[in-house]
């Protein structure tokens, strides 16, 4: 048959470097990932055999084999599972077709300790890739079940590799390993050894569901042995706790998520009476690198009655838990169900209920008791988390019993809702907020001189998830949420007599200069008026009370909804001497065309201020650099 060769793509070069090169620190790994494939294998065969009958399979002995030559020095980890395609083999293992390549490469080359390019690489799911670590040659021999033709892949981990058509291959996909000599010192150990394989299958994937075979060395002149199976192939869900150690909890999580650090919490669930099921999940301790891609595999691994059904359940838990991993085991559902009756059955719409309630009760209780897992925990996956206050209303006072936000009470320290509330002063109704793009450019916010003047806590949330929740929540504990850039704020409390009368007479004295601006600035802003919220800065702008922000309205852009522009309010100052120098001249002057270009200024320098940009940037920089050339 004719062989070809062909290049790998520049992303799947790179990484084979990397690995050839070890980035891992424990080589022995590799033997996990050809296995976890087979696995995997192994499940898609047996369900796709469950829903087309007329399947061409053989499906009566599933199982991994794994083989040892030490005279040709070669290892061998085969399948009877579902195989490939020549097309899949080329599309599958010559390339990373993943929007997000580029990010991981460099990610894992300044990764500064072994586990984490361990967990990058497990993460991204090219766990194959591994086996050039332990060989100088690797050999896939593979054919898809019900295909009468399979393919042979070859490569020795350069540039390129090649595929050859074959006509005698099994069902499945056998991975054989050229092996490199044995290096204790750089943890490359015999890999041909029958002692090694054991020891590492039962480190790592004794819980596989499926046989992992091998058969024993025979003595001299005996005939060789019946395969030994090396797994104990027990579900570690049905198994009781005090059965199963956290290491063998572990190593079920780095198989289904293809993370290989270890998780942050495990959650185990057991469902007794009109609709069984178990469930044992996991909270893994960093976020994967596309949790927030259009991409992201969402859900987790269904079975029922110990049978693999899905790989990715989305029905099981809501969106914004995407990133649990684990297994959900249904006594009572169908061996066939589809994801369209998932979406509907309401036994899975109770499933996932529970689910999400316990898995916020264990964040709470990590919460509570573990600072510092909490800690990890919320810098990974509080923004996921948050949406929740926007899509689940249901589990809502359970996400806001978990969240805490930063705030200007303490720089390193986020605060909960709870603990504003009780710090809040006396007199103060309304919880506070700032929305913006990082802490430094929100907290140096003209909005926040008159709340920093005053001593009063403000929420700093920089998440573009903050800019929706606050709505979607409300209040909290009657207390309102409140943006310190939205409406008009007023911070005296209690009547002033004294205040009332200055607000009085200033209004008053810049009621003409507030209504020729608002003429001339009439495209951009709905009105002008004098602030409360500004002590240093000439002038701000703010949004209306109801309408939506300058943030908010780009997310929407983004997401290709058409969004109405937005006129906002400008407020000024009344005792910054820009601005009462300002009305001095407004009120002076019979002709004001002078000032039209200071009050365009006014409004852009309040614009840029708050992090946004002028509406001609050409124009504002030819004003600004008149004036500078005038005062020189």
């Amino acid at each position: 048959m004719t062989t070809e060769t062909f290049e790998f793509q520049v992303e799947a070069r790179q990484l084979l470097q990397l690995m050839i090169h070890s980035v891992y620190s424990n080589k022995d790994v590799f033997l996990r990932e050809l296995v976890s494939n087979a696995s995997d294998a192994l499940d898609k065969l047996r369900l796709e055999k469950l829903r087309d009958d007329s399947l061409d399979a053989d499906v009566s002995d599933l199982h991994i084999e794994i083989d040892v030559d030490k005279e040709a020095r070669t290892l061998t980890v085969r399948d009877n599972g579902i195989g490939m395609s020549y097309d899949e083999v080329g599309r599958l293992i010559g390339t990373i077709a993943n929007s997000g390549t580029a990010t991981f490469l460099k990610e894992l080359r300044e990764a500064q300790d072994p586990a984490g390019a361990e967990g990058l690489i497990g993460q991204f799911g090219v766990g194959f890739y591994s086996g050039f670590m332990v060989a100088d040659e690797v050999t896939l021999v593979t054919r898809r079940a019900g295909e009468g033709q399979g393919t042979r892949w070859t490569s020795s981990g350069e540039s390129t590799y090649t595929l050859e058509k074959v006509d005698d291959a099994p069902q499945g996909t056998s991975v054989t390993l050229h092996l490199k000599p044995a290096d204790p010192e750089n943890q490359l150990h015999d890999y041909t050894s029958p002692w090694t394989i054991k020891q590492i299958v039962k480190r790592y994937s004794d819980f596989i569901t499926w046989p992992i075979r091998m058969v024993p060395e025979a003595a001299d002149g005996e005939d060789a042995p019946e395969p030994e199976t090396l797994n104990s192939m027990k579900a570690l869900w049905a198994r009781s706790r005090d059965e199963v150690s956290d290491d063998e909890y572990h190593e079920l999580y780095k198989h289904i998520s293809h993370d290989w650090r270890e998780p942050l919490e495990t959650i185990r669930l057991q469902a007794e009476g009109t609709f069984e099921y178990q469930a044992l999940l996991f909270v893994p301790s960093h976020a994967p690198h596309d949790l927030f891609t259009r991409d992201f595999k969402r859900g987790v691994q269904l079975y029922v009655k110990r049978v693999f059904i899905m790989d990715d359940c989305e029905a099981l838990l809501p969106p914004y838990l995407r990133f649990v991993k684990g297994v959900v085991d249904a006594q009572d559902l169908s061996l066939n169900v589809s994801r369209e009756i998932l979406q509907q059955d309401r036994h899975i719409r109770m499933m996932q209920r529970r689910l999400t309630k316990k898995v916020l009760s264990t964040i709470k209780e990590i919460k509570t008791k573990d600072a510092d897992r909490y800690a990890t925990f919320w810098r990974e996956f509080g923004t996921a988390l948050k949406e929740g206050l926007v899509t689940d209303s249901e589990n809502r006072d359970a996400i806001l019993a978990v969240a805490s936000f930063a705030t200007t009470h303490a720089e390193d320290e986020p605060t909960t809702l709870a603990q504003y509330v009780e710090r809040m002063k006396d007199g103060q109704d309304d919880i506070y907020y700032i929305t913006g793009e990082s802490r430094q450019s929100i907290e140096n916010s003209p909005h926040m001189e008159a709340f920093r003047d005053k001593g009063i806590e403000v929420l700093l949330l920089t998440d573009a998830v903050d800019e929706v929740w606050v709505d979607a929540v409300g209040e909290y504990e009657g207390k309102k949420l409140r943006s310190v850039a939205k409406g008009e704020i007023d911070l005296d409390g209690e009547k002033d007599e004294k205040a009332e009368g200055e607000r009085e007479k200033q209004a008053e004295d810049y009621a003409g200069l507030l209504g020729w601006m608002r003429e001339q600035l009439d495209e951009d802003i709905k009105e002008v008026r004098l602030s409360a919220r500004l002590t240093v800065s000439p002038a701000c702008v703010v949004s209306d009370a109801h309408d939506l922000t300058p943030a908010l309205e780009n997310m929407y852009r983004a997401m290709g909804q058409e969004v109405p522009r937005t006129k906002r309010i400008l407020e000024l100052n009344p005792g910054h001497p820009l601005v009462k120098n300002l009305n001095e001249a407004y009120k002076e002057r019979e002709d004001r065309s002078g000032l039209v270009e200071s009050a365009e200024l006014l409004h852009t320098l309040a614009v840029l201020a708050e992090g946004g940009q002028p509406k001609d940037p050409a124009r504002f920089v030819k004003l600004v650099a008149d004036r500078l050339e005038r005062t020189l």
